[in-house]
């Protein structure tokens, strides 16, 4: 049997190469049409939070965000793996005000803000871990908000028999081209289901979201203002000049897209109806917004001089103590 990932980046330390980053990569169109490969793109994974874009289409579809009132930023927010930044987590105490329900409706565990700035204005005004600040916690008032709107009850929104998990399965099936409540299921670390499935059937299903490739013109037309959404707010999907946010811009909002935990990424090019999916075995986020950007440049829709600036802008680099260069990033794909 043949090796599912190969090398994708390398880590240099002076004259040595120090640490090797493995995966998978998987580019589709809307037919199904591999169009690039790297590994093995059959190897089945969890996508986790890649899986939000998706998970907002019931709640758009279904009316439940005009219906409490809420704006284009609530559906980025709604897709977002957020650092519980100030804006954020005031929009997440505003939504649930709308919805008039505590906290503790949510299923997400208490958590505390990821910035060093943010975290420090908790803790001086006395505060502490809150469900409001986990990174889930935009989509969890999306998933309160569409059971709302379809008279189902909030309690066990997390149950993957609930109707609202069962719109999004319902919804997830038309794109990725089969039942999903039949694909393997672990418990993500938000608490919500967590589906696994092929690399490669993450990128179709990328790839015919990125072209609203859906039967309903009112699916359509869903999946085209939750595209419009995440183009207008890069910000809200993770934070303020975050990776994310720099990739959307930097490709003035061409490319689209969602990262998940556990070295997972999820691109959107409706322009061409292309999807892009990477894993990176080690489980880790490094290398892997290097790596997208890689691949958009293979694929002419980065301009590859551009690249080296924008791996630089959306990685970390690798420094002494004293901020001093000590190693570099190279992606061998």
């Amino acid at each position: 049997m043949s090796k599912p990932f190969v090398p994708l980046a390398e880590i240099h330390r002076g004259p040595c190469l120090e640490s090797l980053h493995q995966g998978v990569v998987a580019v589709a169109d809307a037919s199904g049409a591999l169009l690039l490969r790297r590994g093995d793109p059959d190897f089945v994974t969890f996508p986790r939070s890649s899986l939000k874009p998706f998970q907002a289409i019931a709640l758009v579809e279904s009316g439940a965000i005009d219906a409490l009132g809420l704006t284009e930023a609530h559906i980025a927010l709604a897709c977002a793996s957020h650092r519980a930044e100030g804006f954020q987590a005031a929009m997440v105490r505003d939504w649930l005000a709308r919805l008039d329900l505590p906290e503790t409706a949510l299923v997400c565990g208490p958590d505390l803000p990821r910035g060093e700035a943010d975290l420090g204005a908790v803790l001086l005004a006395g505060g502490g871990r809150s469900r409001v600040f986990h990174n889930c916690s935009g989509k969890h008032c999306g998933f309160l908000t569409l059971a709302r709107r379809i008279g189902a009850p909030a309690a066990g929104y997390d149950d993957p028999a609930h109707p609202a998990q069962r719109l999004f399965l319902e919804a997830f099936s038309e794109l990725v081209g089969r039942d999903a409540a039949a694909l393997p299921r672990g418990t993500d670390g938000c608490g919500l289901p967590a589906l696994a499935l092929p690399v490669v059937d993450m990128a179709r299903a990328a790839a015919r979201f990125a072209a609203a490739a859906v039967a309903s013109e009112t699916r359509r037309a869903a999946i085209r203002r939750i595209q419009a959404a995440i183009r207008a707010h890069p910000d809200h999907l993770s934070g303020q000049d975050q990776p994310t946010s720099r990739i959307i811009r930097a490709t003035e909002g061409r490319v689209l897209l969602k990262s998940g935990a556990e070295g997972f990424n999820l691109a959107f090019v409706p322009e061409r109806g292309i999807g892009i999916a990477i894993k990176m075995a080690d489980g880790g986020s490094r290398a892997k917004m290097a790596v997208l950007v890689a691949v958009l440049a293979e694929l002419g829709l980065l301009a590859r001089d551009a690249a080296p600036a924008l791996i630089e802008a959306v990685e970390d680099p690798i420094r002494d103590s004293n901020g001093r260069s000590a190693g570099k990033l190279r992606i061998t794909l």
